[in-house]
């Protein structure tokens, strides 16, 4: 269980996130959405401790600091750079420098997890391969082969879907909806509400506050959306 009590976050002065409440379910896949300067990227990197916030986080009861072995983080590939000279093996192996730790070298066990995420994202062809050499679809999928490896009970998830081809999507929700029904906890920043009702159990609708949470199909409806959106969207005939 993830508990955010009163948590602000502020940039220079400018204010991102005010007094989130929330107690976040296990065991589903939360989407995290709403217009664009809401705080979604913000209250992910305060969970993982990236940023510092004013209020009080616990993850199981405990601080992240205590907790770092139980989470991953795939961020926006955006922020990624795609021309660093390694390979896709070796990317995904990053996801083990926790438990390995950096100078130490890899064990065939450790080549044998890369392996096994390679294969659950269908790439296990491609380990040798740049990472340069890569379309955005698979990019992305290495990052999942990543967080894979990490072996994680909670996961966070920035925008995944953004610049990636349909079988990608397809590929990946496949795979978080596996994760989500072995017991993990999934959060995913997302920005196309027309997915939002097949990809999402629980969801988190935020605009600097929190304007609503809850199962998708109670929390998913005009009301809510209008408030975070300010009205400007176009309310098709599929939500309610």
């Amino acid at each position: 269980m993830i508990i955010c009590q009163n948590v602000s976050v502020a940039y220079q002065q400018q204010l991102a996130l005010k007094n989130i409440n929330l107690r976040l379910e296990d065991h589903a896949i939360t989407g995290i959405i709403g217009p664009n300067g809401a705080g979604k990227s913000t209250l992910i990197k305060a969970i993982l401790g990236i940023i510092s916030f004013a209020g009080n986080i616990t993850i199981d009861g405990k601080p992240i600091k205590e907790q770092r072995q139980q989470v991953a983080y795939v961020e926006q590939k955006s922020n990624l750079d795609f021309t660093f000279p390694i390979t896709v093996a070796e990317f995904v192996s990053l996801g083990l420098y926790r438990e390995v730790g950096i100078l130490r070298r890899l064990t065939k066990k450790n080549w044998q997890q890369v392996a096994a995420a390679l294969e659950q994202v269908g790439l296990a062809a491609l380990g040798s391969r740049q990472i340069s050499e890569l379309s955005g679809g698979q990019f992305q999928r290495i990052l999942i082969a990543r967080c894979l490896v990490q072996e994680a009970q909670y996961i966070f998830l920035d925008e995944p879907f953004v610049g990636i081809d349909a079988v990608s999507e397809e590929i990946i929700f496949e795979i978080l909806r596996e994760l989500q029904q072995a017991g993990k906890t999934i959060f995913v920043v997302h920005h196309d509400l027309a997915k939002v009702q097949n990809y999402f159990d629980q969801l988190l609708i935020l605009d600097k506050e929190v304007i609503a949470y809850g199962e998708t199909a109670t929390v998913f409806n005009k009301n809510y959306l209008g408030q975070a959106f300010n009205g400007q969207l176009y309310f098709g005939g599929d939500v309610a």
